[in-house]
């Protein structure tokens, strides 16, 4: 999936979106996509200007807008009306720091689907090693029913 397909998924937008490719997407089951890191990030004059570090916040929504991705794929594209939210985030580690250069790969499976949550295992790699890692558990909710 490029970006063209990615941004028909997201309602994320720039300085926001932060899947630049996918690479693989079995929906309902696992996706692995891509997060160029590069020093034109706007992050990077602040967090650090002398010592560039991706925030582990934002490696964290990477991850779940991946995930937001495979929701979406196994089912119909989103609307205007339609939010992916966070509803939790457990045992989030983070390995190393993440800097300008890095390629963040982004694998998340579905641990399982309930009453319309989702728990994921998601973790984020680098050269193979993995930087960061969490569970992540998200909902998918319509705006117009009272999300």
């Amino acid at each position: 999936m490029d970006i063209k397909q990615i941004l028909a998924y997201l309602p994320h937008r720039y300085p926001f979106v932060l899947v630049d490719r996918v690479l693989s997407c079995e929906p309902g089951k696992s996706i692995r996509a891509l997060k160029n890191v590069t020093i034109n990030e706007p992050f990077f004059p602040g967090h650090f200007p002398h010592h560039p570090v991706m925030p582990g916040v934002l490696i964290l929504e990477a991850l779940a807008q991946a995930t937001a991705i495979m929701a979406f794929s196994s089912s119909e594209k989103p609307d205007t009306n339609t939010v992916y939210y966070f509803v939790g985030i457990d045992g989030a580690r983070f390995k190393r720091p993440v800097v300008p250069g890095d390629q963040l790969v982004l694998a998340c499976e579905v641990i399982r689907q309930s009453r319309g949550i989702g728990k994921f295992a998601a973790k984020a790699l680098v050269d193979d090693q993995v930087v960061a890692e969490a569970e992540l558990m998200c909902t998918v909710r319509r705006l117009d029913e009272g999300g």
